[in-house]
């Protein structure tokens, strides 16, 4: 069973990312173009996991924070 993203936004106190990079910083682009590697990939992820038993950590998420 795969799992899913979910923000814990209020236990924790942190810098929102979004506000603090800059419109047209270069790693922007490099987080779009991940996600849409991570995206393309989903089937492939999909086929791993089982229906039943303990949700697991979303592989994107694994690999970095969307």
């Amino acid at each position: 069973m795969r799992g899913t993203e979910e923000a814990s936004r209020s236990l924790f106190s942190y810098v929102d990312l979004e506000e603090r990079v800059p419109a047209r910083h270069p790693l922007r682009l490099i987080r779009r173009i991940v996600n849409d590697a991570l995206a393309s990939l989903d089937t492939v992820f999909e086929v791993l996991y089982t229906d039943f038993g303990r949700p697991s950590i979303a592989p994107g998420r694994l690999i970095c924070h969307r």
